[in-house]
């Protein structure tokens, strides 16, 4: 088995699905990565077996079809270290030696038995549905900050995806805090929803984001194929079901304040300095067209105060928050203003943009309060 290929090129796809490998894997070959040789096309594989990915390359020159498990790091860290030169890649499939000829330079290393190597799991009674990749990374990216860590409720730590005839809408959250991205301009024949793991999502997005091309998903009961360009990734679903979201997002909420989001982000940044570094409570007083930030830290006698001016509809109002989830929601936001909704300080508040410029996006973010210390 022997190709020949730029090293730039290579360098480049290894480091696309390279995010897969763990970096303490209980199988050994899953520190490897699968090159498969077949009819002038170059596949290679990384897996941590719950999600695979795949990258097809077309290399310069190929001879004699086969494959090889290649260990990814010495391969990775050789590959970085080499201007963009043709390298050869030889390799004995009795020995399982791997043989790298680049320039003057040549270097050896071993190989496993591709028989090692966990397969793809198969796709049978798929539906499929198509995204453009910046929707996609997009949408990834406004809920992915609010799913959870808690390895006892596994639901929570992955995006709820929800495909309908009239849309198609994005969940995530830790109990804490909720995040609702839906799109009227994406729409699916048939009425579905799965729970996204966040691993995969966050490979996700770091590649789509620089793209513009179409991502096709195919989905069965058990896993998620996504395909784009030359990359193709295959996940397992989380399995279990997901809490009723719509239920927790209170509908009446009579106090309206509408602000600045830059001024409110900045606010919340500075005030958020003096509160207490385990709780980050933070105070929002609000009474006719005024808000006044505070927090306090009694421990060190740290304290801040900020005043703010806002439009606000509804009766005098003291609430308290979580500032790391404001910062986390407000930084997700892209509207110059946004608009929070609260009807009382133990009721959750709503967070929206404000005149979004895109009609077919819906946003809703959700933070539940913290009790005030009087």
């Amino acid at each position: 088995m022997k190709f020949i290929i730029s090293s730039t090129v290579l360098l480049k796809n290894l480091q696309a699905i390279l995010g897969v490998i763990n970096t303490n894997n209980t199988l050994p070959i899953l520190d490897d990565f699968l090159f498969e040789l077949t009819d002038d096309n170059l596949t290679v594989t990384s897996s941590d077996l719950e999600t695979t990915m795949r990258v097809i390359i077309k290399p310069d020159m190929s001879e004699d079809n086969g494959s090889i498990a290649i260990p990814a790091k010495i391969l990775v860290d050789t590959l970085k270290t080499f201007p963009d030169i043709p390298i050869a890649f030889t390799i004995d499939m009795t020995t399982q030696m791997i043989e790298i000829s680049a320039g003057e330079g040549k270097y050896k290393l071993s190989g496993h038995k591709s028989d090692e190597y966990p397969r793809t799991p198969s796709l049978d009674d798929t539906n499929a549905v198509q995204f453009d990749s910046t929707l996609m990374a997009y949408a990834i990216n406004k809920t992915l900050f609010a799913t959870g860590n808690d390895e006892l409720r596994l639901v929570l730590s992955g995006i709820f995806c929800e495909l309908t005839p009239d849309d198609v809408t994005f969940v995530a959250t830790d109990a804490h805090k909720l995040v609702r991205y839906r799109r009227t301009d994406i729409t699916s024949a048939e009425s579905t929803a799965f729970i996204l793991p966040k691993k995969p999502m966050n490979l996700l997005k770091n590649i789509l984001a620089n793209q513009t091309l179409p991502v096709t998903i195919e989905y069965n009961r058990t896993n998620a194929f996504f395909s784009f360009g030359n990359i193709h990734l295959i996940c397992r679903l989380i399995d279990g079901k997901y809490p009723n979201y719509d239920a927790v997002i209170p509908k009446e909420n009579p106090n309206k304040l509408t602000i600045d989001r830059h001024a409110l982000l900045t606010s919340i940044r500075r005030v958020s300095i003096f509160a207490n570094q385990s709780t980050h409570q933070i105070r929002f007083r609000i009474s006719g067209q005024e808000l006044v930030l505070s927090a306090e830290d009694i421990d060190f006698s740290n304290e801040a105060r900020e005043r703010l001016s806002c439009a606000y509809e509804g009766e005098d109002l003291e609430i308290g928050f979580n500032s790391k989830f404001l910062v986390e929601m407000l930084s997700n936001i892209d509207t110059v203003e946004v608009r929070l909704e609260m009807s009382a300080p133990n009721r959750a508040g709503i967070l929206t943009p404000v005149n979004s410029e895109n009609k077919a996006e819906d946003i809703l973010m959700l933070v539940m309060p913290v009790m005030l210390n009087k």
